[in-house]
């Protein structure tokens, strides 16, 4: 299976210091954590939502998640222009984060 995080572009990011990659990805963890209930919660504001979906997205950036951040830039975008976003695009979100939380949470 392919990595769901970019390992060289994190060692990059952390100038090869492995100590700090793992505090970045556990920041992300907890950030997906706190993040992607209010992205897939329909009560809340769609502005809300796209504001927690771009945070979200920078975080990804910021670790090499690509697919987090894709996904998640496309939930931002169809919130952002009030067209409606697809039931199928929080499902896939939240498959990635859960598949990604499981790579980062996995023994090394």
């Amino acid at each position: 299976m392919t990595s769901l995080i970019d390992h060289a572009y994190l060692a990059q990011q952390t100038f090869g210091d492995i100590d700090l990659a793992h505090e970045l990805l556990g920041l992300f963890a907890g950030q997906c954590r706190r993040l992607l209930p209010g992205i897939t919660d329909p009560g809340l504001d769609e502005c809300h939502r796209a504001d927690l979906a771009h945070t979200l997205k920078g975080s990804a950036l910021g670790v090499g998640a690509a697919r987090v951040a894709e996904l998640s830039a496309a939930i931002e975008d169809g919130l952002r222009r009030g067209d409606g976003v697809p039931a199928s695009a929080y499902v896939a979100l939240t498959d990635v984060v859960e598949a990604t939380l499981s790579e980062i949470d996995a023994p090394a």
